[in-house]
């Protein structure tokens, strides 16, 4: 659902890119523009690559990281990666999203990529609307986000569920599921979108919803999982 969040990596030890390369291909809603050994390699490849986030070491040779954001005019928002503790404190001073300390879990680096894309939804969600009209048994029915638990995809029809009733819209899935904030909503299976803060427990590969069950598909599973146990 979410329009991915466009990223470069950059740190001067090839295993420890690999690594994030890995990490960055397993998370769905990141998007790799490129590598980089070290900041000035960095600094030339944003001349030409406009992106949303840099996962960027602090001890590299002849600019460290904090130095090369501290020269940067607008930079990409940051989470720092590095070895080194100590830089904590410096490095939020320079308002990063995130500081991780190798080695880097996968765990731990899904919370910070959830943490970025929480950052990018606030940015996208602040002037959009609170609800949303549909085609529902000849006319015009007035849905409020807040009020929906979850979608289902039926053939060339959407059933939108809420508490106590379900509107059923003539609609594809994809195009509904575009008019939804950015914030809020995950897409759990390919029939299935769900607003994360109404579920109420998960089972094996479902979620429980208002007392109903909403199933994760097997290729999203550790996304949904990063959405919603926080």
């Amino acid at each position: 659902m979410n329009q991915p969040i466009s990223c470069i990596i950059t740190d001067d030890e090839p295993y420890a890119r690999k690594g994030l390369r890995a990490y960055v291909d397993k998370t769905r809603f990141l998007d790799l523009k490129g590598e980089c050994e070290d900041a000035m390699e960095l600094g030339q490849m944003l001349k030409t690559e406009s992106v949303d986030l840099l996962f960027l070491d602090i001890q590299m040779p002849h600019i460290s990281g904090i130095e090369f954001l501290r020269s940067c005019v607008n930079p990409p928002k940051v989470i720092f990666t590095t070895a080194f503790k100590e830089y904590a404190v410096e490095g939020f001073e320079l308002d990063v999203l995130d500081y991780m300390l190798k080695p880097i879990s996968y765990e731990r680096f899904l919370k910070a990529a959830n943490k970025a894309r929480d950052y990018f939804d606030l940015l996208h969600d602040k002037n959009e609307p609170a609800y949303l009209f549909v085609k529902a048994d000849g006319r015009l029915e007035k849905i409020v986000f807040e009020e929906i638990l979850y979608l289902e995809a039926m053939q060339n029809y959407v059933i939108i569920h809420m508490p106590g009733k379900k509107v059923i819209t003539h609609s594809t899935f994809k195009a509904l599921a575009e008019r939804l904030p950015k914030r809020g909503f995950f897409q759990t299976h390919k029939s299935f979108i769900v607003a994360i803060n109404k579920v109420n427990a998960v089972e094996g590969n479902m979620l429980l919803i208002a007392g109903k069950q909403v199933p994760i598909s097997r290729q999203l599973r550790d996304d949904v999982l990063g959405a919603i146990v926080r």
